[in-house]
C-alpha cells in the first residue's frame, strides 16, 4: 500500500515519542485524502489538529466519523478541530483574494504559535497555505520548529496546485504521486500513488 510507504517513509515517530501533527483537510477529495493517509499513521501521532475553513461544513463530520472508527482500535485518540478564515472563496479574484488570504494568515499565526505541531501534514487545499506560513515564520523565528510535510493531491498529474506551487519552497518534504512532476520538480519526493 503506497500509504504503508509513506507511514515507513514519516520514520521518527515511535511509541515513546508522540508527535503533535496538524492535518489540514477542505471539502471533497482533499479530506478523504487526508484521512486515508492519517489512517496509515499510528496513534503516536498525536494529538491530531485538524484546521477547516470557517464556512467548511461537510468535512467536520467526515473527521468525526473518522475519529469515532480510530478510537475503537487506538487508545490514544486527541484531537481538535480550529477553524480559519478561508484564503480564497471560489471564484473569487485573485486580487481580493490576497487581501483575505493576508488575513488568514494573520488569525492563524496565534493558532499555529498555541498549537506548536511538530509535524504538519497537508494535501492541496488553500487552507493550509496561511497556517503552514505561520509555521514557517515561528521556525525563523526560532519560537518552534515544525517540519512541513506537502502532500500534492493525486489528481494533479502535471503540474501543481496553486498551493503547491507555494509551498514547493516553504516545505521540508514535497511529495508527488505522478513521475512527471518529480522530473519538473527536482525537490519533490516521488513514492507512487500513496492515497
Amino acid at each position: 500500500c503506497g500509504c504503508r510507504m509513506t507511514l515507513l517513509w514519516l520514520q521518527g515517530a515511535t511509541a515513546a515519542w508522540l508527535v503533535s501533527c496538524s492535518l489540514f483537510c477542505f471539502t471533497g477529495g482533499h479530506t478523504t485524502e487526508i484521512l486515508r493517509l492519517l489512517s496509515c499513521l499510528s496513534e503516536s501521532y498525536s494529538p491530531r489538529h485538524y484546521v477547516l475553513a470557517d464556512s467548511d461544513k461537510m468535512s467536520e463530520a467526515k473527521i468525526r466519523s473518522f475519529e469515532q472508527k480510530r478510537a475503537e482500535t487506538f487508545s490514544n485518540t486527541k484531537y481538535y478541530l480550529d477553524r480559519i478564515p478561508r484564503s480564497r472563496e471560489v471564484r473569487q479574484s485573485w486580487i481580493s483574494s490576497v487581501v483575505t488570504t493576508l488575513y488568514s494568515i494573520l488569525y492563524s499565526l496565534p493558532l499555529t504559535y498555541k498549537r506548536k505541531p511538530d509535524l504538519i501534514l497537508c494535501n492541496g487545499p488553500g487552507t493550509c497555505v496561511p497556517v503552514c506560513l505561520s509555521a514557517f515564520l515561528l521556525g525563523l523565528l526560532r519560537i518552534k520548529r515544525t517540519i512541513i510535510v506537502y502532500v500534492e493531491s493525486i489528481c494533479r498529474v502535471e503540474t501543481l496546485s496553486l498551493s503547491g506551487k507555494i509551498l514547493y519552497y516553504f516545505s521540508d518534504y514535497f511529495i508527488v504521486q505522478w513521475p512527471d512532476l518529480k522530473k519538473k520538480y527536482p525537490k519533490s519526493v516521488y513514492l507512487g500513488r500513496i492515497v
